[in-house]
Formats: structure tokens, sequence, C-alpha cells
């Protein structure tokens, strides 16, 4: 019996084992599947922010250069113009100011007062202050005061050396508008230019420059849109009404002529009338005369029968 039990309990144990030793085998390589792939997956990661960095690292590089910003911000001011004004309605790289041989990258064409024909420039330039925006928004996160102080001066003179740029560039009254527009190709930087108290203002009082960010100069472009369709209507309400005027004028004239018409018609009626009086008394004085035979030569008439030559 004691032979018997020990034979049982050595199968129980290597059944036991067994099913441990699958168990095992298969949890742990399960469980290195799974380590593997997110292994997999983080190195996957890894690449993608290595190549975002990459591109990152380019962006900043495009950023830093001056010239760059300014074409990237001219690019997102032209988007916004040719979405919502038509080709006729601004012109690009304009010499607005007499005597001056700068050229502002886009300008409105204003109506310049009932002239239609003579154009009126409303000039819009785009900025991009980066070095002074950033080093800002670097003092705010790090809550640093006395930079927050200074870098905020910094980024206010640049705000308004670019408006006294624009200024004197390119507004020229009456050839231009007595405004011009400062375009910032980034709503964060418009946020900022608003929350310094009264510089919106000051800006739009000592330089005549009304400041914008993308969503600002779509809803000022669509007013103006809306401006010029109603200026349309009236050149063409003032074009119908000369034409009815001329037409009044030829329609006088055509009265005029009609009136000489039916007089002369009176005229030519009276006419007809005396004849038909003269063709009633010659009737009544023929009325006498003895008709002649109708086979009767007639002797008044110079008669030639037909087929003969000699008469």
């Amino acid at each position: 019996m004691q032979e018997g039990n020990e034979k049982k309990l050595e199968e129980m144990r290597k059944t036991v084992d067994e099913k441990l030793n699958e168990t095992l085998e298969k949890r742990l390589g399960e469980s290195f599947k799974q380590v593997s792939d997110r292994l997999e997956a983080v190195h996957k990661g890894l690449g993608e922010m290595q190549t975002l960095a990459v591109s990152v690292g380019d962006l900043k590089k495009v950023m830093s250069n001056v010239k760059s910003r300014g074409v990237l911000g001219e690019y997102q001011l032209q988007n916004i113009i040719e979405d919502l004004l038509t080709n006729e309605q601004y012109e690009k790289n304009v010499k607005t100011k007499v005597g001056s041989g700068a050229l502002v990258e886009f300008a409105i064409k204003m109506p310049h007062g009932s002239n239609f024909e003579k154009v009126l420039w409303l000039p819009i330039d785009s900025k991009f202050p980066k070095e002074d925006y950033e080093s800002l928004v670097d003092a705010y996160e790090h809550g640093d005061l006395e930079k927050i102080e200074s870098y905020r001066k910094a980024f206010i003179n640049g705000i308004k050396k670019n408006a006294r740029d624009i200024r004197e560039k390119y507004i020229d009254p009456p050839n231009t508008t007595e405004y011009g527009i400062m375009f910032l190709p980034y709503e964060s930087l418009f946020g900022e230019v608003l929350r310094v108290p009264g510089l919106f203002e000051q800006l739009q009082k000592e330089y005549k420059i009304t400041i914008t960010g993308p969503t600002t100069l779509s809803a000022l472009l669509n007013s103006l849109q809306m401006g010029f369709r109603t200026l349309a209507i009236e050149k063409r309400s003032s074009e119908v009404w000369d034409l009815l005027s001329a037409v009044k004028t030829e329609f006088g004239q055509f009265g005029d002529v009609l009136a000489k018409t039916k007089k002369k018609l009176i005229e030519a009626t009276n006419v007809i009338d005396s004849s038909e009086v003269r063709t009633r008394a010659i009737t009544r004085k023929l009325r006498n005369v003895q008709e002649l035979p109708g086979n009767a030569p007639n002797p008044l008439l110079d008669f030639i029968e037909p087929g003969d030559e000699n008469p």
C-alpha cells in the first residue's frame, strides 16, 4: 500500500511539475512578447521623436532668420487676402508713397470719394517681432517680474518701431488712407499687444496704425468686402440713371421728329383732299362729253396698229 501511495504521489508530482512548467513557459513567453512589443513601440516612438526634434530644429532655424519670418508672415497675410478679396481689389508690392522707393507688401484698393475711377490705397504690412515676444513668454513662465518688465518694454518698443516704419514708408494721404494696418501672423502676438494697457489706442492715435491678428484682419476684410459690394451697386445705379437720362433726351427728340412727321402727313392729306375735289370737278365736266363708238378710230390719238411699221 505504501509503495502504491508513493507511486501515485510521484505521478501526481510529475503531473504538477509538467503543468507548472507549461504554464510558466506560456506566461513567460507572453510576458516576454509583451515586453518586446513595448520596447519596439518605445523604439519607434524614439525614432519619431528624433524626427520631430529635427523638424523642430529646422523650424527654429527658419524662425530665427528675420527674412524667413517675414516671408512666413507675408504668405499667411497673402492667404487671408486671397480668400476674402478678388484680384481686382488689391495689389502686391505697391509703391504707395510719392518719392519713396519702399514697396508695401499688400495694398487694398479703396474708393476715392465719389470718384470711382481713382484709387485710394490702404497699405497692409506684416511684422513678426519673435525675439522680444519669446523672451517675454519665457519670463512669464519663470515668474521673473524684473525680466517681465524689461522684456515687455522691449516688446512695446519693437511694436512702436514697426508702426513708425509703416507710417513713414507707406502712408501718404491723399494717395493713401490716413491710416495703415500692421498684421501680426499669430493671435498670441496680437493678444500680447492688447494686454498692454493703452498700446493699441496709442498706435492708432500717434502712428495712424491699426494692429490686427489673423481673425481681426479677416473680420476687417469681410467688412471691406461688404462696402465694395455696396459701392458697386451705387456705381451701377449711377450708370443706370445716366442711361435713363440719355434715353429721356432721345425720347424728347423723337417726339419732336414725330410731331414734324405728323404735320407733313396732315399737309399731304390736305393736298390729296384738294386733288379729290379737282377730280370730282373734272368728272362733272366730262359727263356731257359724248363717248365715241367702240370700233371707230380716234382721230385725236396717234394710234398704231400692231405690226404696222409705217404709221
